[in-house]
């Protein structure tokens, strides 16, 4: 396992535990039978491929930015699923640190017909079943979290499970510790390594929440796309905006997972995802 930097050590850990806990509760086992009856498996990929669009993501709050806004939140499966330029969901259920549950991972996807990402720091093979057996369609596997032993353990586990993989990396060296056969690469502007700056919580606390941004990112790690496969699909994430869409749509990516700008919005979700769209429209025709 990778967590050399104290920041994704700290993630690591509490995911750990509440695997633990999970675990005694729900043994493997009784996900199994889960996974019988689970939803049938909608094509993440092929949705992603059908033409540039959001990955729009759920979460209740976010280390870097704080708490989402409630009502955005609760509107979000509805007008994501309305809108044409979303193409695919995210749902965070990290609970510790984003607020989040496995359980509002199945309420999400009873909730959609698009395909449903489960986002999470991705350590043991227990929680690709638990992501199948609560109707996920693909998970997210971390490069900065994962050796690449461990990293090709979970693809291949994945895989077994019929659930389709994101792999996010940030650098070079990531790219090319990605599974071979890997479909699609995420490629992450979130800064997590030790010496960057960090999220400052009582900073934020004093900010309003039309007035925050996010200092966390650092856009130019997107450039990395060229150290990509050209036959793989290409997924932007962190710190996208309407105002600066145009560097991942310029470069090549087929899509965009967006959170935090949907679910801070001041005038809710519906109104950012218009602001998108309008963004969209000039920049693809």
């Amino acid at each position: 396992m990778k967590t050399e930097n104290t920041m994704l050590a700290g993630f690591v850990e509490r995911v750990q535990r509440t695997v633990a806990v999970a675990r005694s509760e729900r043994p493997l086992s009784e996900l199994n039978r889960m996974i019988r009856d689970a939803p049938d498996r909608r094509a993440f990929g092929d949705a992603i491929a059908s033409g540039f669009g959001l990955i729009a993501e759920i979460k209740t709050r976010s280390p870097s930015q704080g708490d989402m806004r409630a009502v955005n939140v609760a509107d979000a499966p509805g007008a994501y699923t309305d809108s044409t330029i979303v193409h695919a969901l995210s749902v965070l259920t990290n609970g510790p640190d984003f607020g989040m549950s496995i359980e509002r991972l199945l309420d999400v996807k009873s909730a959609t017909t698009k395909p449903v990402l489960r986002k999470e720091f991705m350590v043991d093979p227990y929680q690709l079943h638990e992501a199948r057996a609560f109707g996920a369609d693909a998970v997210l596997l971390m490069t900065q979290v994962l050796d690449s032993q461990a990293l090709q353990r979970l693809f291949d586990t994945a895989c077994d499970l019929d659930l389709e993989v994101l792999v996010e990396c940030h650098s070079p060296d990531d790219i090319s510790r990605c599974p071979a056969g890997t479909r699609i690469y995420g490629l992450n502007s979130r800064q997590m390594l030790t010496g960057r700056r960090e999220y400052d919580a009582a900073k934020a606390d004093r900010e309003t929440t039309a007035t925050r941004r996010d200092f966390t990112t650092d856009p130019s790690i997107f450039k990395n796309i060229e150290q990509l496969p050209s036959d793989v699909l290409k997924v932007a994430e962190s710190g996208l905006r309407p105002d600066n869409l145009h560097l991942v749509t310029e470069l090549g990516f087929n899509a965009a997972l967006v959170g935090s700008d949907l679910l801070l919005h001041p005038d809710g979700v519906v109104a950012a995802l218009k602001e998108f769209e309008s963004v969209m429209i000039n920049l693809l025709g």
